[in-house]
């Protein structure tokens, strides 16, 4: 022990990064959410069930657009309490779960088992949870991921009915917590109605988490896709307000026959893309809580700030309701004076015209006044401990893999037969003629080999300078000339004979039909002639 001072503390060693996350949010984060009335503003209490919770799927969009399609689709099977139609089907929350046993487990019932993280949503009443559900399969897509299938949003007349409950509401509670966000249009309903406008801007601030699917694209032909992706994009454009171009993922998610297969090879890229996408999810799942126990520190700082701020100001004896009235109109510039106090960004902080609607219930004689140690406690643990956590990620996928464990989606529609010829790109590209007896260049090698006799080859050879006056014709860019030439000399004598200035417009062919090149030659594309050599390929 030190003569002088304090004993060094040691950084606290963490087992893994979701027991990390639990242990700085009790002991660091929850004591300054409590002082301040956070969960009253804000967002419930997490419990131990949140940070266990696999990777959700959120899906949103208005009646008839493929949501419950699209889940069946994942799946490759129904799943209780499912129903298809043209009209509102889905006329309530239905979380969709891996379970040994079909069954179905009904709202009130779900919201007191401490195993499943939605206790929070009893607070939405007796009208919401008649209308929630968990229906769990023995599915293998489950066993990595939960999904969330969502009330049809309503539009036209439809959507002044009062649904009993506030839908706005649960659609944020699902959209903190949930990994990603599927937003559905159909192609031949763009219209976003007023309920479905609100929805999106409930889901403000989780814009990273937002996938936006053109879904039912086979319905209509090509020009008229175009038409309807630029009108998407305009319509998108008014209620999601970002400088970025917002990405679509266009395809038609059902396992029944394209009205119009001009397009295949357009929803064959979307599908793979975002299909991608989603397999991401359980391995950036301990990032993703991560990432969003940062937003709610930040946030419960800022509000902190806000509650000791409008205590400071309220007046010990009389005056405390017209006193009350001021500081809420005044808000703005209290948001502003908190910004310039402690280099606060603007976007921390909690949206005005809520707050301020809040505040009038509110008795701000029962706020606390600023506690420096509360603000320590969690400035020290954005700096040390979140650090130390993030160091963590990728040792444990590393740990992952030296188990032999996969953090991969496994069956359903995620289930692709590496060895059936319909694989996306399979036959395509450098991979055209893998299969094939005869060597795939000797399609096209009399028309090569006419060009190559212009070229007046010496000893049956042409040089690099004369192969490169042809070969720039192509217009590609020197660099990927330059890797194609290295691929197809490949006796690497500085020169080309026939067969290797055919390969060499064979992989110009490849690369202008926007194919990837190989980093070394494949077996298959030597030519018969350098078989057997013992030449090496290089990488």
């Amino acid at each position: 022990m030190p003569w002088f001072g304090k004993e060094k503390k040691e950084p606290e060693a963490y087992e893994n990064i979701l027991s990390g996350l639990k242990k700085l949010y009790k002991t660091k984060l929850l004591p300054l959410e409590e002082i301040y009335r956070f969960h009253e503003f804000h967002s419930p209490v997490l419990q131990d069930a949140d940070f266990d919770a696999k990777p959700m799927i959120l899906l949103v969009g208005q009646y008839s657009t493929g949501k419950t399609t699209f889940i069946k689709y994942l799946l490759e099977s129904d799943f209780p309490g499912i129903r298809i139609g043209p009209e509102p089907t889905t006329d309530r929350f239905i979380v969709i779960m891996h379970g040994e046993e079909e069954g179905v487990c009904p709202g009130n019932a779900l919201v007191v088992d401490t195993k499943k993280q939605f206790r929070a949503l009893s607070k939405f009443g007796n009208s919401f949870l008649n209308r929630f559900q968990c229906s769990t399969l023995d599915n293998p897509v489950l066993k990595s991921l939960s999904l969330i299938d969502t009330p049809g949003i309503l539009s036209g007349e439809k959507q002044r009915l009062d649904r009993g409950y506030d839908f706005i509401g649960v659609l944020e509670w699902f959209a903190e917590r949930v990994d990603t966000i599927i937003l559905l249009f159909d192609a031949h309903k763009l219209d976003i109605s007023d309920e479905f406008r609100r929805s999106i801007e409930a889901l403000k601030g989780h814009d990273e988490k937002i996938r936006i699917v053109l879904n039912k694209a086979d319905m209509i032909d090509h020009q008229q896709l175009m038409r309807v992706y630029g009108a998407l994009m305009w319509s998108l454009g008014k209620v999601i307000r970002t400088p970025e171009v917002a990405r679509v993922y266009i395809g038609s998610f059902w396992n029944q026959p394209l009205h119009y297969d001009e397009n295949r090879r357009l929803f064959e890229l979307e599908h793979q893309d975002l299909f991608k996408d989603l397999q991401a999810l359980p391995r950036n799942a301990a990032l993703r809580k991560l990432n969003d126990l940062i937003k709610r520190t930040r946030l419960a700082k800022v509000h902190a700030y806000i509650i000791s701020a409008l205590k400071s100001e309220m007046p010990a004896m009389f005056g405390k309701d017209n006193k009350k009235k001021e500081l809420i109109k005044s808000l703005p510039e209290i948001y502003a004076q908190i910004q310039r106090e402690h280099q606060i960004s603007p976007g921390d902080f909690p949206d005005l015209q809520r707050m301020q609607a809040q505040l009038k219930d509110q008795d701000f004689q029962k706020f606390h006044s600023m506690k420096p140690k509360l603000i320590e406690a969690v400035d020290n643990m954005m700096a040390k401990d979140i650090a130390q956590l993030m160091a963590m990620v990728p040792k444990e996928d590393v740990g992952l893999n030296h188990l032999g464990e996969t953090s991969m989606i496994r069956g359903g529609a995620f289930e692709e037969v590496e060895s059936s010829p319909f694989v996306v790109g399979k036959g395509e590209g450098v991979e055209e003629g893998i299969d094939d007896a005869e060597w795939v260049v000797l399609k096209n090698k009399a028309a090569y080999d006419a060009i190559f006799q212009t070229l007046d080859p010496v000893n049956g050879k042409i040089s690099g300078a004369v192969a490169k006056s042809e070969m720039v014709k192509s217009k590609l860019p020197n660099s990927v000339l330059g890797k194609i030439w290295k691929l197809a000399d490949v006796d690497q004598d500085g020169m080309l004979d026939a067969d290797e200035w055919a390969l060499a417009n064979h992989l110009i062919k490849i690369r202008l039909e926007d194919h990837s090149l190989p980093t070394s030659l494949p077996t298959h594309l030597i030519p018969p002639s350098k078989r057997g050599l013992g030449v090496e390929i290089e990488d």
